[in-house]
C-alpha cells in the first residue's frame, strides 16, 4: 500500500510540476486604465470555439474573442538556455478573434525551446475602427515592446533584442509596429517614452501589406533604414496573397534592411507551429537558424 501511495504522490508531483511548466512565469494587464480610444463595452471575453469548428493538425484550438483588456503572459526558458532575447507573440485571427494556443501559448514554448522569452500579447479584438482595422492591435502592440523594453532589467532581459512575431492578422499587427516609426497614441505613463519599435520581426502568413490587385504595397507601409530586419514565411496556395510578404521583402531590401523569405508552394494558411507533412509547417527550424546566424541568440553575459 506504502508503494502505490508513493507512486501515486510521485505521478501526481510529475503531472503538478509539468502544469506549471506550461503556465506563464508572469502575467500583467498592458494599459494602467482604459486603452485609448475604447468607449464602449463588449461581452466578456471567451473561448468561442465550438465543437464544429476546425481542427488543426487534428487537434482543438482556442479562438478568444472580445478583448477588451490586453494583457501580456511572459513565458521563460530555463535558466541555463535563457540567451536574454525575448519575442512579443501576435496571434492570428482575422482581427475577430485570437488563435491564442496555436499562435500563442504553443510559440511561446518553442521560443523557450531555443533560449528565448515569449511575450504572449493579447490584443484588442475585433477591430474597433472599420477603416483602420489594425488600429487597436497596433496600439497595443506598441505599447507591449515599450513595456517589455521598460522591463528588461527587471526580467533580466535584452533591451536591444526584443523582436516581435505574428501570423496572419497578428503579422499585421507585428509587421507595423516594427514599421510604424510614429506611436499610434498619446503617451500615457513613462512606460511610453521608451522606444516602441522592436529589433527584429518574424511575420508568418501576414496580411495587409499590399494593396489589393496592384503590386504595391499600401501607402502608410514605408519601409526605411530604421525599419528592423525581418524572417518571412508563406505559402503560394495561401488564401491571404503571398504578395504581402513578397512585396515587402522588396521593399526591405530596397531599404538596404536584412531579410529572409520562405516561399513554399503549398500549405494553404493557419498551421501555426503544428507539424505536418506539409514542409512549411516546419518554418519554426529555419526561424531558428535565422536567428542564430543574425546573433540573436547569443547569451547575454
Amino acid at each position: 500500500m506504502r508503494t502505490f501511495v508513493s507512486l501515486a504522490l510521485l505521478l501526481l508531483a510529475m503531472t503538478t510540476s509539468a502544469a506549471r511548466a506550461e503556465e506563464p512565469a508572469t502575467t500583467l494587464n498592458l494599459w494602467p486604465g482604459k486603452p485609448p480610444g475604447e468607449t464602449k463595452e463588449l461581452p466578456p471575453e471567451a473561448d468561442t470555439t465550438k465543437d464544429t469548428d476546425n481542427l488543426i493538425a487534428g487537434r482543438r484550438l482556442q479562438r478568444i474573442g472580445n478583448v477588451s483588456t490586453p494583457s501580456l503572459a511572459i513565458y521563460r526558458p530555463a535558466p541555463d538556455k535563457d540567451t536574454g532575447a525575448s519575442v512579443v507573440i501576435c496571434p492570428g485571427g482575422g482581427h475577430h478573434i485570437l488563435a491564442y494556443d496555436l499562435e500563442g501559448t504553443e510559440v511561446a514554448e518553442w521560443l523557450n525551446t531555443i533560449g528565448v522569452t515569449g511575450i504572449v500579447l493579447k490584443y484588442r479584438v475585433p477591430a474597433r475602427d472599420q477603416e483602420k482595422r489594425w488600429l487597436a492591435a497596433v496600439q497595443d502592440g506598441q505599447r507591449a515592446v515599450s513595456l517589455t523594453r521598460s522591463k528588461a532589467e527587471e526580467w533580466k532581459l535584452d533591451p536591444k533584442r526584443i523582436g516581435i512575431l505574428g501570423f496572419s492578422a497578428g503579422g499585421e499587427t507585428a509587421g507595423l509596429t516594427a514599421i510604424l516609426e510614429e506611436r499610434q497614441y498619446e503617451a500615457v505613463d513613462d512606460v511610453d517614452q521608451v522606444s516602441s519599435r522592436p529589433d527584429f520581426a518574424v511575420l508568418i502568413y501576414a496580411g495587409g501589406f499590399a494593396e489589393k490587385d496592384s503590386p504595391t504595397l499600401k501607402p502608410y507601409v514605408k519601409l526605411t533604414s530604421n525599419t528592423p530586419p525581418m524572417f518571412l514565411v508563406h505559402a503560394i496556395d495561401d488564401p491571404v496573397p503571398v504578395a504581402n510578404s513578397l512585396l515587402l521583402t522588396l521593399g526591405l531590401k530596397q531599404a538596404n534592411v536584412p531579410a529572409e523569405l520562405h516561399v513554399y508552394s503549398t500549405g494553404g494558411h493557419g498551421y501555426g507551429l503544428r507539424k505536418t507533412e506539409q514542409p512549411v509547417t516546419h518554418w519554426a527550424d529555419r526561424c531558428g537558424e535565422w536567428m542564430r546566424e543574425s546573433g540573436l541568440l547569443t547569451r547575454t553575459p
